[in-house]
């Protein structure tokens, strides 16, 4: 009942080069190539929407996964007013996918995936004046009509602080490994405990070699003592961490994790993590969503395709304002009241990142509970 349940989503109520070669003959600038021109036909009663993730290389299963959602969105949704076209960001590149975009009248892009290439396709959107909403996490590439769709370590980590402050917990630690990831999770535990009014008594970074994880816990375990301690990494390294932290100086601490658990299967069959927090979208519509996806294409779905599906909700909504033929109307995206989807509701913050309506689960023996229900609004 996929279709019935998530057609009618309406606004939640208010209540994530080579080096050029010396030439000895300087040679005249040559103009940049024209993009090739229209090969759709024009549409008078839709106005085009481009899907751009990759269909072909490393990540085409990923980008077809969201391809599909998005097209069974439409269906699901009936939306009419809109018509949506699927451009591979892998074959020739992203501003080439995107150029092509433009030339055939797309409005609005849904997509890119991966962060590169929204780094190139944002000054192409921009010239046009269309709106970018990226399925990528990284919210250094948010701002200048670019809106960050993907699931983020900031709010996951947030709520689950915020959760466990409230269960009397006031002394954190945090595990973040190198790197892009683990220096935004750090960052955001460091404001997460600060706003929750607790005190991060150590943070320790590691690299994935021998050793790594075991001497940054002994460093950790150094710190005079925590009552909850947050693993920003897989579920993988987290079965690995859990028993060093079990036999050290603070063994009775709440684990944590982040939104990378949402994917994970088996987290309880490691003792050491049953009773550990992480926060998450839903999984429920989801699930649904699985089916119906399952039965259409014969195959389950990434999990991220639920941010193609969601994307096309968000604009079927919108395209009731958006008059044929018009520039996108990008204002719409800001509602504070936010909208719904597969995924709970979300809204876009003034920084073009979204925010999201996150449940918090605990790992049992024979699997998650909630132990702290999404909010139904923003309000």
């Amino acid at each position: 009942m996929l279709a019935l349940t998530l057609a009618g989503c309406q606004l939640v109520p208010k209540s994530r080069p080579e080096p050029v070669p010396e030439q000895t003959i300087p040679e005249p600038e040559q103009p940049e190539p024209e993009a090739p021109g229209p090969r759709l036909p024009p549409d008078e009663t839709r106005n085009r929407v481009a899907v751009l993730v990759p269909t072909t290389g490393a990540n085409a299963g990923v980008g077809q996964s969201i391809a599909n959602a998005a097209n069974l969105a439409l269906l699901d949704s009936g939306g009419e007013r809109i018509r949506i076209t699927v451009y591979d960001t892998a074959k020739a590149g992203a501003a080439a996918a995107a150029n092509l975009a433009i030339a055939e009248g797309n409005g609005l892009f849904l997509g890119p995936l991966l962060a590169e290439d929204v780094r190139a396709v944002a000054p192409v959107a921009r010239r046009a004046n269309v709106p970018v909403i990226t399925y990528s996490n990284d919210v250094s590439i948010a701002g200048g009509g670019v809106y960050v769709m993907g699931f983020t370590p900031g709010e996951a980590v947030e709520r689950v602080v915020d959760f466990t402050r409230s269960r009397g917990a006031a002394r954190f630690a945090a595990l973040v490994p190198e790197g892009v990831y683990g220096t935004r999770a750090s960052q955001a535990m460091v404001q997460a405990v600060l706003g929750a009014g607790g005190r991060l008594v150590g943070t320790e970074t590691y690299d994935r070699g021998p050793g790594a994880l075991r001497t940054a816990i002994a460093r950790l375990n150094g710190s005079g003592g925590y009552d909850a301690i947050l693993i920003a990494d897989g579920g993988r390294i987290a079965a690995a961490a859990a028993p060093l932290i079990r036999s050290g100086t603070s063994p009775g601490a709440r684990i944590l994790g982040t939104e990378l658990w949402a994917t994970e299967t088996g987290l309880g069959r490691t003792p050491g993590l049953r009773g550990a927090y992480y926060a998450s979208v839903g999984e429920t519509m989801f699930g649904q969503l699985r089916s119906r996806y399952r039965a259409r294409y014969g195959a389950n779905p990434y999990r991220l395709a639920s941010l193609g599906y969601d994307s096309v909700l968000l604009t079927v909504r919108i395209a009731k304002d958006w008059r044929i033929g018009r520039a996108f109307p990008e204002r719409l995206l800001r509602d504070p009241g936010g909208f719904a989807g597969v995924d709970g509701a979300f809204r876009f913050a003034g920084n073009g990142v979204a925010q999201r309506s996150l449940e918090v689960l605990e790992v049992t023996a024979a699997g998650t509970v909630i132990v702290s229900a999404a909010p139904r609004s923003f309000e």
